[in-house]
């Protein structure tokens, strides 16, 4: 089966696995495993950061931001398309009970102007407006990106309303292989940054949470409380390590691939509208009367797998696991599939 259901699909590579295999570990902790410690360290300093923390999740991770950056009854500043909104379970409101403030933006992205208005004034009967959160890619928003152009005035209207800004960077490195930016120009405008391991860069587990030092100690503490300590889990880092150091650049074949598959589907009769492809993800609406259920079990009859994204609605995600033969019978299945 060709599987095209997410970029968390990816199995490790032989290489992976052999760094894997023979990383030195210790009891993360007490702080003692090298191979996590060599991992953190190399990630914050790529982001221009004092620390960096490896997390099982990229939710655990978001989650863990917004209880470093709020109190109860603050509220967090989100477009409605936010990861930390739509698929975290409502954790903002579980793990440290503040309220969401949603922003209608354009396929997951929002503005400066649009986060100024959002923030509440100061009276008792409302939250407190504290974080503002930015996912780079949105995956619901069809894998659309923020440049920094556009991130800079986000980060100019927080520092001057005294907020911070969380960057849930899930994806962040397929879109780095589109703009061209530094990791270190991306750290510069948020205060904190997840990245996640275990989508396009193929690691099987992990994320990390980047910040200055101060958090990062408060950002264990929290890890420590919704069960995140891990022992010997520089198995795992290694994998993050291996990740980081061979499989950045060739995300932007992903993003290709996926590219080729928007461009395709255009042209079809069964497909109503296909959301800007940016990077790794294809959303698209099928034309009326085509359900996703039916469209996907024809796909999967021919040995495609793609996820429902809505009743008539479904998502493609390219991945180092799909090969260039397997691209090459999706655009022909895609050509005659109804």
């Amino acid at each position: 089966m060709i599987n095209l259901i997410s970029d968390t699909v990816t199995k490790p590579t032989k290489g992976m696995l052999q760094q894997m295999m023979e990383s030195e570990v210790g009891d993360d902790v007490f702080g003692q495993d090298p191979t996590i410690n060599k991992l953190e360290t190399q990630v914050a300093k790529m982001f221009g950061k004092e620390k960096a923390i490896f997390c099982p999740s990229g939710t655990m991770t978001n989650q863990i931001a917004i209880k470093c950056h709020t109190q109860p009854l603050d509220e967090i500043i989100c477009d409605h398309y936010s990861h930390v909104y739509q698929y975290e379970t409502g954790g903002y409101s579980f793990n440290s009970g503040v309220a969401v403030n949603l922003i209608q933006g354009t396929n997951g992205k929002i503005t400066a102007s649009q986060v100024e208005t959002a923030i509440k004034p100061i009276y008792d009967w409302l939250p407190i407006s504290k974080l503002v959160v930015l996912e780079n890619s949105c995956n619901k928003g069809g894998g659309s990106y923020y440049t920094l152009d556009e991130i800079a005035p986000i980060t100019s209207v927080c520092k001057e309303k005294g907020l911070k800004l969380h960057l849930d960077g899930a994806r962040l490195f397929n879109v780095l292989v589109e703009t061209n930016e530094t990791t270190e120009d991306v750290g510069r405008n948020f205060d904190s940054i997840s990245i996640c391991l275990s989508k396009g860069l193929g690691a099987p587990v992990g994320s990390l949470l980047i910040g200055d030092k101060d958090f990062i100690t408060q950002a264990r503490r929290f890890r420590k409380v919704m069960g995140g300590g891990m022992r010997q889990a520089g198995y795992l880092a290694a994998a993050g390590l291996y990740a980081l150091d061979h499989q950045v650049e060739r995300l932007k074949k992903d993003n290709d691939k996926a590219k080729d598959i928007g461009a395709l589907l255009e042209k079809q009769s069964y497909v109503k509208s296909v959301r800007p492809v940016k990077t790794n993800i294809v959303i698209f609406d099928l034309a009326d009367n085509i359900k996703a259920d039916i469209f996907l079990k024809s796909l999967e009859d021919q040995g495609i797998l793609a996820s429902a994204f809505g009743p008539e609605t479904v998502r493609f995600v390219t991945h180092l696991d799909y090969s260039d033969d397997m691209h090459d019978r999706v655009l022909g299945v895609l050509s005659d599939v109804l």
